[in-house]
């Protein structure tokens, strides 16, 4: 499934839209039935507004009604070109799949040669998410 994940998500890339930076983004996102959805980086004039490849593909899913996933590959370059460099999904698309994610959830950061597999717990310790807001006694 890895492998099929990182294809997805260099396909997703060639779909972004990034006038601006000109570093595009593909991401592709497996939920817990095996269904992918992918999602490239949207940029606007007014940067604020930009989306990013990895929460495209969340708020596919979501808005599919899907709610547990297990990993996500990404890739990204300067014109579409992947380097030797991985490309990390930013804090408010690592806290966005937080929602969603436990610790477990597996990220393919992928290169030009390979693609390295990091954690959400490791990209983001002590991560605040739902059960942050459950009433403990």
């Amino acid at each position: 499934m890895k492998e099929q994940l990182i294809a997805l998500a260099k396909q997703a890339m060639t779909n972004a839209y990034a006038p601006y930076s000109e570093f595009t983004v593909g991401a592709a996102l497996l939920c817990e039935d095996g269904t992918v959805y992918t999602g490239c980086n949207v940029e606007n004039a007014a940067y604020g507004v930009t989306n990013c490849a990895e929460r495209t593909a969340l708020f596919k899913a979501v808005s599919e009604g899907k709610r547990r996933f297990t990993a996500m590959a990404i890739c990204g370059g300067k014109n579409g070109v992947l380097t030797d460099q991985v490309c990390s999904p930013c804090g408010v698309c690592r806290q966005a799949l937080r929602e969603f994610c436990g610790d477990t959830f597996t990220f393919y950061l992928v290169t030009a040669t390979d693609a390295c597999a990091v954690t959400l717990g490791e990209l983001l310790p002590l991560g605040f998410g739902p059960d942050n807001l459950k009433i403990t006694t």
